[in-house]
C-alpha cells in the first residue's frame, strides 16, 4: 500500500461557503480507498481562500515538506487547476515532486504516462491559467465600467451610518441613511474639527456614551474613527478603486516566529487619489467639514509628537515576558532633552476598557539598545564561535536532513534496479529468456535507473552547496575585522540589519533582559549551558522598592 497525501484548494469566499472544498476532499478520500492508497488523517491538507496564482499556501507548503522528507509516495489532487492556476507553477510543482520520487495523481485527468496524456495535461494547465486571467480582467473592467456609471453595487459594502440595499427589479442598489448612526458620524466630525478632540479622546467619548458599533461584540477603536474621518462617502462621494492588493512588505512578530508564512501574504495599499472613481451617495456632512477634518489629519501626521519616522534599533524585536505583548517606542521630555522609552502595550489601561493587563514599567531605549548591541558585538568578536556553529549545523543537516535519508533510499533502489538488470542479462545469456522478452522488460528498468541517478546527482549537488556555504566562514574573520573598524560609524539602519540577522527576540522581564540569538554559546552568563538565549542583567537590575532595571531615578536624573 502506497502512502499518499491529499491536497484540496478553493480560492473564493463563495466556494468556501458552498463547502466545495469538502466535496473535493471526500472525492479524493474515496479515490484513495479505491486505489489502495494509505492517507493518514493528518495528511489531508486544505487551503481555503487561497489563490491558485500563488505558491505561498500553508497546505501546499506542508505537502512539499513531506515530499522532501521522503514520507509520501504520491499526492492526490482533484485536477491540475486545484494545484495551481498557472501552468508554469504546475510544471514546477510536479517536477519538484517527481525529483523526490513522489507521483502527482489527478483525479480528473488520465493517469497514464503517454505523450498524448502529457499534452492534454499541459493544455488543461494553460486553459486554466487563461480562464483565470480572463475572469479577473472581465470582472475588473465590468466593475470599473459600472463605477463610471455611478452604480453603488460595485462597492464592497456600506460604511457606518448607511444601510446597503440590494438591487431589485424596481431600483438599482443604493445606500440608505440610518439616522441614529448618521447623528453619531456628525458628532464625531464636530468633536474632531470644532471641538479639537483627538481620535483617542473621541473613542473614549463613544465608549462613555455607550454608543453601539455596527456589529455586536465589537468595540470602538482608534483605527475605526480614523477611517471614518477619511471616508469621502460621508460628504456624498463614495469612491471605487481606493486600494489595490500587493505583496505584504512587513511581518509581525508572530509571523516571523512561524517562519514568515502568513494566513494572507497580501495587503491593501492605497492608490493615488486621482485614480479613484466617485459615486454619488447621500451626504451626512458638508464638504467644508470634511475638508477641515482632512486638513487636521494631514497636520497631525506631519507634526504629531509620537511620529516615529526614524527607525529604532530593536524595532519589532522586543516583547514583555509577563504578558507577551510587544513593546512600542514612546517618549517624555525632561528640562533638557527628549528621552525615549520602550513601553508595553499591555500596560496601557486606555486600550483595554480602563484596566491594564500588565504592570511592566517603561524601559529606557538608549540603555536597552546599548546592552543588546554590546552583546551582539561580543558574539561577533569570536569568529571561531560562528565557524563552529556553521560546522555544527552542517553536520547536523548531513545526518538528520530529510535529503540524506532520501539519498540512502535512492541508493538502495538503484542497487536493486541494477541487480534486476543483471539478472535479466544472465537469464538471456543462459537461454532462459527470449530476446523479445528482454527487449520488453529492459527499457523500463533502464528508464528507472536513469531517473534514480538524476535524483541522486541532484541531492549531491545540494550537499555541495551546503559545503560551499561552510567555506564562506573562512572569510568571516576578514569581514568581522572590517566591521570592528567601522563599528562606531555604523548608522541605525546598518546596526538594525546586523541585529536582525543574529537576534531572534529580546524578552524584557521585571528584573531581567533575555536576548535570544541565533548563535548558541557554550555556557550562558549564569553558568548553565544554553544554546538559544543569553540572559543579561544590567547593574541594579534586581527589582526593589526604589530601583528598576534601566529606568532608575538616578539614571533619569543623570540623563536630564
Amino acid at each position: 500500500m502506497k502512502t499518499a497525501a491529499i491536497y484540496a484548494r478553493v480560492s473564493s469566499t463563495q466556494q468556501r461557503e458552498e463547502h466545495t472544498i469538502a466535496s473535493q476532499t471526500a472525492a479524493l478520500v474515496a479515490f484513495a480507498a479505491s486505489e489502495d492508497y494509505c492517507v493518514p488523517a493528518e495528511w489531508v491538507f486544505e487551503d481555503e481562500g487561497y489563490s491558485g496564482a500563488s505558491l505561498l499556501r500553508p497546505g501546499l507548503e506542508r505537502v512539499r515538506d513531506l515530499a522532501a522528507g521522503g514520507q509520501i509516495e504520491a499526492v492526490l489532487v482533484l485536477s491540475p487547476d486545484r494545484l495551481s492556476r498557472k501552468y508554469a507553477y504546475q510544471v514546477l510543482l510536479t517536477e519538484e515532486l517527481a525529483r523526490h520520487g513522489v507521483a502527482t495523481v489527478f483525479l480528473r485527468t488520465p493517469r497514464s504516462e503517454t505523450p498524448e496524456d502529457q499534452l492534454l495535461l499541459q493544455f488543461q494547465g494553460m486553459i486554466a491559467e487563461y480562464e483565470r486571467a480572463q475572469i479577473l480582467e472581465r470582472s475588473r473592467r465590468g466593475k470599473r465600467h459600472r463605477a463610471q456609471l455611478g452604480e453603488v453595487s460595485v462597492l464592497s459594502g456600506a460604511p457606518y451610518g448607511y444601510r446597503y440595499v440590494r438591487k431589485s427589479d424596481e431600483a438599482n442598489a443604493r445606500y440608505e441613511v440610518i439616522e441614529t448612526q448618521a447623528e453619531v458620524v456628525r458628532q464625531v466630525y464636530d468633536l474632531y474639527t470644532t471641538g479639537g478632540l483627538s481620535i483617542a479622546a473621541i473613542v473614549r467619548w463613544l465608549k462613555e456614551q455607550k454608543i453601539p458599533t455596527r456589529k455586536e461584540g465589537t468595540r470602538w477603536e482608534r483605527s475605526t474613527v480614523w477611517a471614518m474621518l477619511r471616508n469621502p462617502a460621508y460628504k456624498g462621494q463614495a469612491c471605487f478603486g481606493k486600494t489595490q492588493v500587493a505583496a505584504r512588505q512587513r511581518h509581525n512578530r508572530l509571523a516571523r516566529q512561524r517562519g514568515g508564512l502568513l494566513v494572507r501574504n497580501s495587503a491593501s495599499l492605497e492608490r493615488p487619489r486621482e485614480e479613484w472613481l466617485e459615486i454619488a451617495v447621500p451626504a451626512l456632512i458638508n464638504e467644508e467639514t470634511f475638508a477641515l477634518a482632512e486638513e487636521r489629519l494631514a497636520l497631525n501626521k506631519k507634526y504629531a509628537a509620537r511620529r516615529t519616522a526614524e527607525p529604532s534599533l530593536l524595532q519589532g524585536l522586543v516583547h514583555c515576558r509577563q504578558c507577551g505583548y510587544a513593546l512600542y517606542r514612546t517618549s517624555t521630555r525632561s528640562t533638557a532633552r527628549k528621552i525615549f522609552y520602550y513601553r508595553c502595550l499591555g500596560s496601557d489601561a486606555y486600550r483595554y476598557e480602563g484596566q491594564a493587563r500588565c504592570d511592566q514599567r517603561p524601559i529606557r531605549m538608549d540603555l536597552l539598545e546599548s546592552i543588546v548591541w554590546a552583546e551582539v558585538l561580543r558574539l561577533l568578536e569570536d569568529p571561531g564561535l560562528i565557524q563552529s556553529e556553521l560546522e555544527r549545523r552542517l553536520e547536523a543537516a548531513r545526518q538528520a536532513h530529510p535529503a540524506q535519508r532520501r539519498q540512502e533510499a535512492l541508493d538502495r533502489d538503484l542497487a536493486q534496479v541494477q541487480k534486476s538488470m543483471g539478472r535479466l542479462l544472465t537469464a538471456y545469456q543462459e537461454d532462459l529468456l527470449s530476446l523479445a522478452e528482454l527487449r520488453r522488460r529492459m527499457p523500463a528498468l533502464r528508464q528507472r535507473e536513469l531517473a534514480l541517478q538524476a535524483e541522486i546527482q541532484s541531492l549531491r549537488a545540494r550537499f555541495a552547496d551546503q559545503a560551499a556555504y561552510l567555506r564562506l566562514a573562512q572569510t568571516l574573520s576578514a569581514f568581522l575585522g572590517r566591521m570592528r573598524e567601522n563599528v562606531h560609524t555604523l548608522g541605525v539602519v546598518e546596526r538594525q540589519r546586523i541585529i536582525r540577522l543574529l537576534v531572534k527576540e529580546v524578552v524584557v522581564g521585571s528584573d531581567s533582559i533575555t536576548i535570544r540569538h541565533s548563535i548558541p554559546t557554550p555556557v550562558s552568563p549564569s553558568g548553565n549551558p544554553d544554546d538559544s538565549s543569553s540572559p543579561h542583567q544590567s547593574q541594579g537590575s534586581h527589582c526593589s522598592a526604589t530601583s528598576y532595571p534601566l529606568c532608575t531615578r538616578s539614571a533619569v536624573a543623570a540623563a536630564g
